[in-house]
Formats: C-alpha cells, structure tokens, sequence
C-alpha cells in the first residue's frame, strides 16, 4: 500500500507549484472582473443570427474598435442573443459610438440592444466585502465546529486545505481570464462545505482507528484512515463531477458560469481531502510535539 502520509513531499510539492504559478500571474495580469463587482456597463442584443465563437469574436473587434475597450460577450437566451459586458462606464459620445458600431456592423435596428444600463462599482465593492466577510465567517464557523468535534489541531489543518482549495481556484480564474462575478463566490461558498464534508468523512475515520490502535503511530492510523475512506471520496466526487459537467456542456451561460467552478472545485477538493488535509493534522501535531506521531 502506498504511503501517503510518508510521501507528503509529492503532494505539497504539486499544490505548491500551482499556487505559485497563480500567484506569479495575479500579479502580472491580475482578475478579469465580471461588471458585477468591477461597475460598468451591460446590456443584452438580439443579433438575429446563431451566436457562434466567430460571431462573438466580431462583436469584441467592433466593440474594442469603436471605443477603445474589450468587452466580455455571452450568448444569452435563445442563442441568438447576446450579453455585453464593459468594465468602464460610458459617456454620452462613448455610448453613441458603441450603439452605432454595433448597428451597422450586425446590420440590427436600434431597439434590438436591450437592458441597457449603468452598473456602479459602488455596488461590486460592497459584494466584494459582502462575499468576502462570508467567506471569513465560513471558514471560522468551519474551524470552530471541526476543533469541538475533534481537536483544535484537526481545525486547522481542516482549514489549511479550504485556503488551498480556494487559492486553486483562484489559480484557474487568473489563468483562464475568467470573469469573477457573484456565481464564483456562490461556488466557493459550496464548494467549502463540499470539501469539509469529505475531510469530517477522514477525520471520523482516524478517530475510531486511533480509539481501536490507541498505542498505533499517528502517521500509520492517518494513512490506513486515508486508504479506507479514499473509495467513498473518490466515488462521491465522481459522481457529482459527472453531474456538473453535464451541466455545463448542456446548461445555458449563466449555468456554465456556476458549473466551471464547481468542476474545478470538486478536483482540487477531493486532491486536498485525500491528500493534503490528513497530511496537514499529522505535521500539525509534529509541530506541537505531540507523543506518537511519526
């Protein structure tokens, strides 16, 4: 049986590669903010046509063309509608040339750019604290509930893995430019829950082993827990990861948005629970000197 616990390094190694390369962008490019938490302007346009990736690349070079800015395009709807997003406000001048540029470029009337509107990014910074502040709140609920059933220790190392499956999503987002809007916050906040859930799953395990082998070495009862929970967490993941990616292959944009960070939330949360969590607890413990660890 392969031990996981005693090959730790493999795993830190392949999680810390990836955040640094995501940390290593964020600072070179930064986040590709949605209009909802960057202001802004939105609006929806019928095109009359099927809205395809060259249709969609058409209106960004007309866009960007006649007022300097790229805008985010999704299809919308029927299919033959699309969602213009700009990160800048408009004046009046700028607001003109976008309408007219688009008009004559898709051959539409006026009236077919809909929902035209402002977006205040007094409003995105105040989601911004909101998400975060729930995402804090979360996390403490999290550490304290995981510290009273097991041990404090177990709390943060329990904690230690969400900041890692949050700091890999992130990763993703900054590496495939995609907008974070509110739908990446709601996934983060369920994708939390999803990868506490399987650690409580290995935590349990290691305290009724840990009950039965009481002289037995931490590290070993922590690899043999690892193993007899790793078919359940493996199993669960697959099968809700099944589930979501059907969803974003079939579902509309606005299910997409939701659905691409839950697939990646649900790799990295089944990786860290199997393979970074435990691993977490037992060094952990090392580090407290705790008796009969390694």
């Amino acid at each position: 049986m392969f031990d996981i616990v005693k090959n730790k390094k493999i795993f830190y190694i392949i999680s810390a590669v990836i955040i640094a390369v995501g940390i290593v962008m964020m600072f070179a490019q930064g986040f590709t903010t949605d209009t909802e938490f960057a202001g802004g302007v939105e609006c929806t346009v019928t095109t009359g046509k099927t809205v395809d990736s060259a249709l969609q690349s058409t209106i960004i070079e007309t866009v960007n063309e006649a007022i300097g800015q790229k805008p985010t395009v999704q299809k919308s709807g029927t299919g033959t509608d699309v969602i213009i997003k700009l990160t800048k406000e408009l004046d009046v001048d700028g607001t003109e040339a976008f309408k007219n540029a688009l008009v004559e470029k898709l051959a539409i009337e006026e009236t077919a750019i809909a929902n035209f509107e402002m977006v205040s990014p007094v409003i995105g910074q105040e989601l911004q604290r909101s998400a975060i502040l729930a995402l804090i709140i979360a996390i403490l609920l999290m550490l304290v509930y995981i510290a009273f059933r097991f041990e404090f220790l177990s709390g943060v190392a329990a904690v230690m893995a969400l900041v890692h499956d949050v700091l890999i999503m992130l990763t993703v987002y900054v590496l495939f430019k995609v907008p974070v809007n509110s739908s990446f916050i709601a996934a983060i906040l369920t994708i939390i829950g999803y990868s506490i859930n399987a650690t409580i799953v290995l935590f349990d395990r290691v305290r009724e082993n840990t009950r039965l082998t009481k002289k037995a070495v931490f590290a070993e009862v922590m690899n043999r827990s690892i193993w007899q929970t790793m078919n359940r967490s493996l199993l669960t993941s697959l099968t809700t990861l099944v589930t979501v990616v059907f969803l974003y292959f079939m579902g509309v944009e606005s299910i997409k948005e939701f659905a691409f960070p839950i697939i990646i939330g649900v790799i990295c949360g089944c990786y860290s629970s199997v393979f970074l969590a435990g691993n977490f607890w037992v060094w952990l413990k090392k580090l407290a000197k705790h008796k009969n660890v390694a």
